[in-house]
């Protein structure tokens, strides 16, 4: 697995735009798209998905839901009401669907106000709206060409293969109830956005005003905790391009590279060089199979026992406040703290930020560029550049191979 070594120290990673008014320039201009006169053209795309998780929206939805996210695997009913007690402390609601009708809101509100005529759809992989109902909109309303946006923002199979998968699987079941394979809509996956400015900077905004928020006498010696969901050391081993493979793969550099320039930015506004590290959370699974650490809740006890005088958890992990944040880190985290007398805050996630919106608008005038065979320069910080718009054969590989879209090896291309 990758190193994650503890430090503040410079390494050997080159920021493009180091200081925090950089990223704040660089995401009011976006990227260059030949002839900017015609910017807001998505042709050839005449829809807009955003592909989400789903999640419950009361106590009966609990179990149902967690039975579509573990179809298949064989687990007991009883088993899976225990692990919805963090669902019940909540009132069995899920703050998912409601932060994804924040960003719904946002994309549309944008897209009027700058002028992009692309109407936005929603489906979900486990609950309502769900994907394939979306899907059969789509195609009764005519679209043919569909850009995904997936509500993750790193290279990982759960976070892209996966819902590559899941629009395959759709698509097959159109077909199975009689859409012609050539009146299927083709969809293609926005290029990864974990270091598009418009997604970073609201995040670094999260950290300062997480830090002023902190007593004084803890405030500069405050350390940094870069948080996201574990996964497998194998799974991350094998994230992103082949190339990319081993070590952590894709989904650990890219996570360090992101934690490292919202390091940079506060620095730069700040002053104060803040020690950092990429923690993880939301652990689960057979306890023998190894996952990526540390968790953060031992990170607190150990930055506690070295005498860190406070800590800013900053989840780059997640687009929206959803369980997770709400659960591992707003209630077990934080009790963590409590426990240790550790001053901790958690910054916000970027949620239905105006400047996420903006960016998915860029992205989505960048694919349409490329796809119309436009020069492009897209939009990237940190040293790993813009992502690839098209996974390659071999990215994010599922133990069990399954066809998926929105790659070079859809069968629905």
């Amino acid at each position: 697995m990758a190193d994650t070594a503890y430090g503040s120290e410079e390494s050997e990673r080159t920021v493009f735009f180091r200081s925090a008014e950089a990223v704040l320039r660089l995401s009011v201009a976006g990227g260059r798209i030949g002839d900017m006169s015609d910017a807001l053209d998505p042709t050839p795309y005449d829809a807009l998905l955003l592909l989400s998780f789903g999640g419950p929206e009361g106590p009966d939805d609990v179990v149902p839901f967690l039975e579509n996210v573990t179809r298949g695997r064989g687990i007991p009913k009883e088993r899976l009401k225990e692990v919805g007690q963090h669902y019940f402390l909540f009132d069995g609601v899920s703050p998912i669907n409601d932060q994804n009708r924040a960003l719904l809101d946002a994309l549309r509100k944008d897209f009027v106000e700058h002028g992009l005529d692309l109407p936005v759809y929603w489906g979900n992989r486990n609950w309502a709206p769900y994907l394939t109902d979306t899907l059969r909109d789509l195609v009764r309303d005519g679209h043919r060409r569909v850009l995904v946006l997936a509500t993750s923002a790193y290279a990982s199979y759960s976070g892209c293969r996966q819902y590559r998968e899941n629009l395959a699987e759709s698509l097959a079941v159109l077909e199975a109830e009689g859409v012609e394979k050539s009146a299927l809509p083709r969809v293609d996956k926005l290029r990864h956005y974990f270091n598009h400015p418009g997604f970073v900077r609201p995040m670094i905004d999260g950290v300062l005003k997480s830090l002023a928020e902190l007593p004084d006498d803890v405030r500069e010696g405050a350390h940094l905790a870069f948080t996201t969901h574990s996964i497998p050391t194998a799974a991350a081993d094998a994230s992103g391009r082949v190339e990319d493979h081993g070590d952590g793969g894709a989904y650990v550099k890219e996570h360090l590279d992101v934690a490292g320039v919202i390091a940079d930015a506060v620095r730069a506004e700040t002053g104060v060089e803040h020690p950092w590290q990429l923690v993880y959370q939301s652990r689960s699974g057979a306890p023998h199979i190894p996952w990526l650490e540390p968790d953060i809740c031992d990170h607190l006890e150990e930055r506690q026992a070295a005498g860190a005088p406070a800590v800013v958890m900053v989840p780059i992990g997640f687009v929206s406040d959803h369980m997770e944040v709400l659960y591992d880190l707003d209630t077990e985290a934080d009790a963590k703290a409590a426990e240790l007398g550790l001053p901790v805050r958690r910054s916000a996630t970027v949620g239905a930020d105006p400047r996420f919106a903006g960016a998915i608008r860029e992205l989505v005038i960048e694919r349409a560029a490329v796809e119309s065979g436009k020069a492009v320069t897209p939009c990237a910080l940190g040293s790993l550049g813009a992502s690839h718009n098209l996974c390659p054969v071999g990215c994010c590989p599922a133990r069990a191979p399954k066809p998926a879209a929105a790659g070079a090896d859809s069968p629905y291309a």
